[in-house]
């Protein structure tokens, strides 16, 4: 078995960031490959390894899987065991919901508090939308913290929380106002060691201009 996963750049690329996390989560030996987003050639490199031309894809021996989302729901039925889904039915549920929130929504946050998990912006990007946003973001991980006692939504770390953890970075990176239970959540997703390796190799980037 050969797991190659190809990310944008890891200081930015949030989709990237969640597939990376949910890879990691197998514990399964993997190949992490970076395509610098925003240069002339980004476009072709991306185009090379994903019918979908956009970050991340995994390639399983000939098999590509892309979008987040499709990634995880792959990487739970091959390592079963791992549990990268709650394994009650009720709470599977929940976590598909949640994480579907995640993926089709919020897009003022995504807007106007694009992720950078190097950079400290706090007070930047809070307008009336993206803030409404963050509140129904901390909604659904106090409601979901306060069932599973964490640390994570639902006890053990899962694909919902590979959803949401750029929505944590972003939260660090723009100084977003958190409650002690919000802030502790964040907090279990900047310890984790698949997360601090991915911002080590964040940290070497170059930055881009239109992320500034």
């Amino acid at each position: 078995m050969t797991l190659t996963l190809y990310v944008g750049s890891k200081r930015y690329s949030s989709w990237s960031l969640r597939g990376y996390l949910a890879v990691a989560q197998t514990g399964a030996p993997f190949e992490c490959k970076t395509i610098t987003l925003d240069t002339p050639t980004t476009a072709a490199e991306i185009a090379a390894v994903t019918p979908a031309g956009r970050v991340p894809v995994l390639h399983h021996d000939d098999l590509v899987i892309w979008d987040s989302l499709a990634i995880g729901e792959y990487l739970h039925e091959q390592f079963p065991t791992k549990n990268l889904w709650p394994a009650d039915r009720a709470q599977r549920a929940r976590a598909r919901s949640i994480s579907a929130e995640m993926h089709s929504s919020f897009a003022a946050l995504r807007t106007a508090m694009p992720m950078d998990v190097i950079a400290n912006k706090a007070g930047a990007g809070h307008t009336p939308e993206a803030l409404a946003d963050a509140r129904r973001v901390q909604e659904i991980w106090r409601e979901q913290l306060a069932a599973s006692k964490g640390p994570f939504l639902f006890g053990a770390f899962s694909l919902a929380d590979a959803m949401y953890a750029p929505v944590a970075t972003r939260f660090h990176t723009y100084g977003v106002d958190l409650d002690p239970v919000c802030r502790a959540y964040v907090e279990a997703i900047h310890a984790l060691p698949a997360f601090l390796d991915w911002q080590r190799d964040a940290a070497t980037e170059r930055e881009i201009a239109k992320y500034k």
